[in-house]
């Protein structure tokens, strides 16, 4: 099936002849069905717990105190999407020149944008074309646009994560206070957001005290999955090469696996606000680190004990992940549910909608997943568990798209917070929806969440 060139396509991206056997097997078999047992939901037993004000303020002593024992905390920003969804209404006026109420609504208010200014001089599809092409909204990544408006100074998404890391991540070292913050991007922006935070770094750094400590990685080649055509065979281009496509966030567990720290927070690099909104994030980012830290503790005092079975040692000495999850308000993506695995033991899943066939189960679901997420990677000797080893390979799914015209079969890989961490031990404590504040259209910037005080 493969020839010389295949082979040494494989060898280039480090990818080997069994795994792209096994990707094409999945396109005959499919995934198997989860056994979802219920939604979980704030009860006994039930899987979500509610803190009360007097647990959210020893979680976050608890917080407070390891921050300043030094551990090694990173705050983890996926920021490799482009923003062209963003914009997928203003690039549809540019080519059919209709002002729907959507464009209408842009254009109306294009001065309360962050970006405004530049765009003063400019009407219809003359301020559209700007932003889109000559400033290159319509291709950046989201990190490097500018969302919120300041009197010194407007900020994007990359800032504002900075700020963020500075109010709730900072270490105590020996002189001074560390934050780490890692952000994945696509190989093809890596410069610009290297410029921009080598740009930013000295503001922050002066107005917070902190010495900033921000690395970037790009999705491995090694992640990325082959696509098929409708048969089941491997999809060729033109030139006869085997076509490999992004495996989705879930490639994303093996960047997770090369940071060395003890504790690592994970956001998406969307969700941001301004700062005279940001008191609700950093409390209850506080809170979820201080019940991660409790959880920790009481695991590591347990595997201490030498009457445990090796059965009970192997089900503690797992990552541990603490899942902020939002009241259901009819925002889209995946849920807090709890799933019976094959041994018979039940555990917490966050799935997404796709892997929920059965509508009722949906409709019984109290909360979402506003991907907001603190999680502890190093065992009881401090030592890092290998991340990959914790995936399920059997929630992956498949998508139809077509590339050249032609129809074919994609593969993503397990979820980053989905099936890439169903064998973690997970908590999901409750949080306000005032912590979840994501843009996903370029309008959502004017909602009051995204609006000067």
């Amino acid at each position: 099936m493969f020839t010389a060139q295949d082979i040494a396509q494989l060898e280039r991206r480090g990818i080997t002849i069994a795994q792209v056997e096994e990707q094409l097997q999945r396109f005959k078999t499919g995934f198997p069905a989860l056994d979802i047992v219920a939604p979980a939901a704030v009860a006994k037993k039930q899987g979500i717990i509610r803190p009360s004000k007097s647990e959210q303020a020893r979680y976050i002593r608890l917080w407070q105190e390891y921050l300043n024992e030094g551990h090694e905390v990173t705050k983890f920003v996926p920021a490799s999407g482009a923003a062209s969804r963003m914009f997928k209404d203003l690039f549809a006026y540019l080519e059919t020149g209709e002002e729907t109420p959507f464009v209408q609504t842009f254009l109306t208010n294009k001065d309360r944008f962050a970006f405004g200014s530049q765009l003063a001089d400019k009407q219809g599809r003359d301020a559209v074309r700007y932003l889109l092409e000559d400033m290159q909204y319509g291709s950046l990544p989201k990190g490097l646009l500018l969302f919120h408006r300041y009197r010194n100074g407007n900020r994007t998404p990359a800032e504002e994560h900075l700020v963020e890391a500075a109010l709730y991540a900072a270490t105590q070292t020996t002189d001074t206070k560390v934050c780490r913050v890692h952000f994945t991007v696509s190989e093809q922006h890596l410069p610009l957001f290297r410029q921009h935070i080598a740009e930013s770094l000295p503001k922050w750094q002066k107005k917070y005290g902190v010495k900033y400590e921000v690395t970037f990685s790009v999705q491995l080649p090694r992640t990325d999955t082959i696509a098929a055509n409708p048969d089941g065979t491997p999809f060729r281009q033109a030139d006869g090469s085997l076509l490999f496509r992004p495996g989705g966030h879930g490639a994303l567990i093996e960047n997770l696996n090369a940071l060395q720290s003890d504790i690592v927070f994970i956001k998406n690099i969307d969700n941001v606000v301004p700062d005279h909104l940001k008191q609700p994030t950093v409390h209850y980012k506080q809170v979820l680190a201080g019940v991660l830290v409790e959880e920790q503790q009481r695991v590591f005092r347990l595997l201490r004990n030498p009457q445990l079975s090796a059965e009970e040692r192997a089900r503690l000495s797992r990552p541990i992940r603490v899942c902020g999850v939002v009241r259901n308000t009819g925002e889209p993506g995946g849920g807090p549910f709890i799933v019976r695995e094959k041994d018979g033991s039940l555990s917490y899943q966050i799935l997404e909608s796709s892997q929920i066939s059965d509508p009722e189960l949906m409709a019984r679901s109290t909360h979402f997943n506003p991907v907001d997420l603190v999680c502890a990677i190093r065992d009881e000797n401090g030592k890092p568990y290998r991340l990959p080893d914790f995936v399920d390979p059997d929630t992956g799914f498949l998508s139809h798209k077509s590339k050249d015209g032609k129809e074919l079969l994609a593969l993503e890989l397990p979820g980053l917070w989905n099936g890439a961490m169903a064998k973690w031990n997970t908590i999901f404590v409750e949080v306000p929806i005032s912590t979840f504040n994501p843009v996903k259209t370029v309008n959502d910037l004017l909602r009051k969440q995204h609006q000067p005080k």
